[in-house]
């Protein structure tokens, strides 16, 4: 019988990241990877050591958002992610030359793995994972692998979002999976009960993609800089 060594070995790695923070959302276009590459900027900002892991295979994006050119890894009894603005970060991209990953089930779930057991992340006070969509077997694996995850869920005020969230956050719950809270993107109008924080659509974001300086002076990263400061990050 085979052993996969592979679960100890991320446990190794994780060993020096105090909190894993998995920001996660059940639909498409509703700012989940700008929230994972903002909070990572925000906490490096903090002077908090911090590592940022976009796990999103069939839509990797924190790379663009980050402006992050030529950078690659470095060898060392494993992979170091590169330095960029103060957070270490760590992407499929890096090894798919920014082309999509034709990968299915349980590949996916093994690529991810893969991935977690051979990453250096070294003494980090958070490690921000910008998480699969949905919760599938990808997401389930990287929850089941991080021991420590708190999720931080991104929504939209549509109805249909609203009601996969619930759902979805009730598996979380039945899973013994902390909850760390909730962040409503593109809010307008009065504030929906029991959010944990209110991110008010803003016309600029777009604009300062791409350039992590521009992004931190956003009304996207204040909102978020006042929910980091409400859920005591």
């Amino acid at each position: 019988m085979n052993i996969d060594p592979r679960p100890s070995v991320i446990e190794e790695r994780l060993k020096g990241v105090k909190r894993i923070i998995a920001v996660t959302g059940w639909k498409g276009g509703i700012g989940k990877s700008v929230t994972a590459c903002s909070l990572a900027l925000l906490l490096a900002k903090k002077g908090c050591r911090t590592g940022l892991f976009d796990l999103d295979f069939a839509g990797a994006s924190d790379h663009i958002i980050l402006g992050a050119k030529g950078l690659f890894p470095k060898e060392e009894k494993g992979l170091e992610p590169p330095l960029l603005e103060g957070v270490k970060f760590m992407s499929v991209v890096f090894f798919s030359e920014n082309k999509a990953v034709p990968l299915r089930g349980a590949n996916v779930s093994d690529a991810i793995i893969e991935l977690l057991a051979i990453t250096q992340w070294g003494e980090l006070d958070f490690l921000v994972l910008d998480m699969p969509p949905g919760i599938n077997d990808a997401a389930l694996d990287v929850m089941r692998f991080a021991r420590k995850a708190e999720v931080l869920a991104v929504t939209t005020s549509s109805v249909i979002a609203r009601d996969v969230l619930e759902r979805s956050l009730a598996l979380y719950r039945a899973l013994k999976t902390p909850v760390l809270g909730v962040v409503e993107n593109m809010a307008r109008g009065a504030a929906s009960k029991g959010d944990a924080a209110r991110l008010r659509f803003d016309p600029g974001l777009e604009a300062a993609l791409g350039s992590p300086a521009a992004l931190l002076k956003t009304g996207f990263c204040r909102d978020l800089s006042a929910a980091v400061k409400k859920l005591k990050l």
